[in-house]
């Protein structure tokens, strides 16, 4: 009796363990979908340009396609150009993302604040993040032109300057004119996601702090910056990794020039991959990729670390 009773409570664990291993494949079913579209979006392509980097995989010549194994990258690292945008590449991140982050931040407590008409105000801001970069490019580049711009007619009748100014046809001013167009497009995306955050931020900490005799400017400090962290963070990087990859805005806008004055690395990837160089733009653009990988590194750590 008490064999037939053993056997019996082993045979429901049994079955139990059974059903959880089934159960256990739902979430796998699950995501396996997306998984599926990763795979061939994002990790295919990934290989195929790892394996094009280490030939000499240039369309214009079909039949001197061969293997030179690290002869792109030591090429990069030779090349004049890629240095140049390379440091085009950082000061564009830098003073884009920057900035961006800085009026994002400031209208974002604006439109935290209560006011008749937020709400069309709030809608209106989130125009040049909704418009695409082609087009954002090809305003911007009608503002600055030379000879019939807006900027230089506005300028004009200021009496601010005496005759047009070239901003897109001369090194010295091509550069700042785009960043100036990064950052008018980028603002209202650091505006909204912090202006999201800040409807999180507990009015007890604010109260507490009014009690404890707090200015706003210490507040600011001590109270919605340390709140908002993990949102900051999270929306920086996010920024960086886009600003970094963008070639839209800079190639509608100057085409890298002039005398390459505006190509940044994204840029310079994509004027080989036009001219189908490929094996050499597939090394650039996995430089890239692993300079950004580092980038977020950091990110990663705390959120395992938070996990």
């Amino acid at each position: 009796m008490f064999s037939i009773k053993l056997q019996s409570n082993t045979n429901q664990i049994t079955e139990i363990k059974a059903n959880r291993r089934k159960l256990n494949l739902w979430p796998y079913l699950l995501v396996s979908p997306a998984l599926l579209i990763v795979t061939f979006v994002v990790f295919i392509p990934i290989l195929e340009a790892l394996v094009m980097s280490l030939r000499s995989h240039d369309l214009r010549r079909p039949n001197e396609i061969e293997f030179i194994g690290l002869g792109n990258f030591i090429e990069a690292f030779h090349d004049p150009q890629f240095w140049q945008a390379f440091q085009n590449t950082l000061i564009w991140v830098g003073a884009g993302v920057g900035l961006q982050f800085f009026f994002g931040f400031v209208l974002a407590l604006l439109l935290n604040k209560k006011f008749k008409g937020r709400g069309v105000v709030r809608a209106v801001s989130l125009i040049p993040w909704a418009t695409p970069g082609v087009l954002i490019g090809l305003m911007w580049k009608w503002i600055y032109d030379g000879n019939y711009g807006v900027l230089n007619d506005v300028l004009m009748k200021l009496n601010l300057i005496e005759e047009n100014i070239p901003f897109l046809s001369q090194t010295s001013t091509a550069f700042a004119s785009v960043i100036v167009t990064i950052i008018w497009q980028g603002i209202p995306f650091f505006a909204i996601m912090i202006l999201a955050g800040l409807q999180g931020v507990s009015k007890e900490m604010y109260e507490a702090a009014d009690i404890d005799g707090a200015s706003k400017l210490q507040k600011l400090f001590w109270v919605t910056i340390p709140s908002l962290k993990n949102v900051i963070m999270v929306t920086i990087l996010l920024r960086i990794i886009w600003v970094s990859n963008s070639v839209d805005i800079i190639y509608s806008m100057t085409g890298g020039g002039p005398s390459y004055s505006t190509q940044t690395l994204s840029v310079y990837i994509f004027n080989k991959a036009t001219v189908l160089d490929l094996g050499y733009a597939s090394a650039m653009a996995l430089i890239l990729m692993l300079l950004l990988a580092i980038v977020a590194i950091p990110y990663l750590k705390n959120t395992f670390k938070e996990g």
